[in-house]
């Protein structure tokens, strides 16, 4: 799991911002939001054009470089923070993975290509290089599983891709966790088609409810958030298949929804194509959901234990110990993620109404 982040020169994060997984307090409720003793599910708020999608883009930077086909590069033009002459983003991963721990540092420049990369496994130096002068070193742990691999010099975009393309590491070992902890990262924004991770291509997005038992139940998922239609497939001109309302004159689906019921089609369409991610973030997850609507998705995705989920939103009636704890919602402002429980002096318990002491300013700090 990830465990901390950090990011600093990357679009609107002009100083160092962090999120520290492990600040988990003691509450006694909704501890399906912890997994093993991280943070596993949160939302975080904030005002307008404070950097809540970028937040999203820049913890899934590390896939643009180890994975780079399963990314939509147009995401991150105007890479670097533009308030400072700042000439390089810097990135630091700390993973958990059972009992090892991996710190992944890099930086990266306005053309998005990496200047440095440093892997340190369990409190040991794995390796670091410069590619900026083809200079690096590497430690014990290296030699034991690469030891004849050449080292200077090496033309390569990521090292660590390098590496994990060339050395024979055991499917425990940590650096393959770290691997296949990213390569099953992903990111995505119900109000359009743009996805970061976790598929090369998505050829199967407007098709995947060929099946009957599977469109059958899109069909209750869209009964029980209000929308009151029923679905068919039916063949188009072309002999390809497509979705349709089943109304007395049948009426293409992606023609005809509204943007809502699209939005409930593409957290559908990954909810149920992506079993086995391991870090979620789901961009204005509600924006046009009912507040109804967007409680029981919360609830649904507290539900996938082995998934860390990071939600942006601006809807506060998600702002309840019925839902989440204090210690799970945050706000991003001034280049600073703060949980509702470090933002205020105030014990927070069960029983707050913490839409309302949001409201009131209970938490500007």
């Amino acid at each position: 799991m990830l465990k901390r982040f950090e990011v600093k020169g990357f679009k609107n994060f002009k100083d160092t911002l962090i999120i520290d997984f492990t600040d988990v307090r003691d509450y006694k409720f909704n501890k399906e939001c912890i997994t093993d003793d991280l943070i596993g599910k949160m939302v975080v708020y904030g005002k307008n054009s404070v950097g809540k999608s970028n937040l999203g883009l820049a913890v899934f930077d590390v896939v643009t470089h180890l994975f780079s086909r399963k990314v939509n590069s147009d995401l991150y033009t105007y890479y670097l923070n533009s308030e400072t002459d700042i000439s390089e983003a810097d990135f630091i991963y700390t993973f958990q993975f059972g009992d090892d721990e991996v710190w992944y540092h890099y930086k990266k420049n306005e053309k998005q290509e990496l200047l440095y990369e440093e892997v340190v496994v369990n409190g040991d130096m794995f390796f670091r290089y410069d590619l900026t002068n083809g200079e690096g070193d590497y430690g014990d742990a290296f030699k034991e599983v690469a030891g004849s691999l050449k080292f200077k010099n090496l033309n390569v975009e990521s090292v660590l891709s390098y590496v994990s393309n060339n050395v024979p590491l055991e499917s425990d070992h940590p650096l393959s966790m770290l691997l296949s902890y990213v390569n099953s990262m992903l990111w995505f924004n119900c109000s359009d088609e743009d996805f970061i991770g976790y598929k090369f291509k998505r050829t199967d997005y407007y098709d995947f409810l060929k099946d009957d038992a599977l469109r059958n139940e899109f069909q209750e998922f869209l009964h029980d958030a209000g929308v009151n239609e029923n679905l068919d497939i039916k063949k188009e001109p072309d002999g390809t298949m497509a979705l349709y309302f089943d109304t007395a004159r049948p009426m293409p689906f992606f023609k005809v929804a509204s943007s809502g019921t699209k939005a409930l089609y593409t957290f559908f369409y990954w909810y149920k194509t992506a079993k086995n991610v391991s870090l979620l973030f789901i961009d204005e997850f509600d924006a046009f959901y009912h507040y109804e609507l967007a409680e029981s998705i919360v609830k649904l995705l507290e539900k996938m234990p082995k998934t860390q989920v990071i939600l942006t939103s601006h809807n506060t009636n998600l702002l309840t110990n019925r839902i989440m704890r204090p210690d799970c919602y945050f706000i991003l402002s001034d280049n600073k993620l703060t949980s509702f429980a470090n933002a205020t002096n105030r014990e927070l318990r069960e029983g707050h109404n913490l839409e309302k002491l949001y409201k009131s300013g209970e938490f500007d700090g």
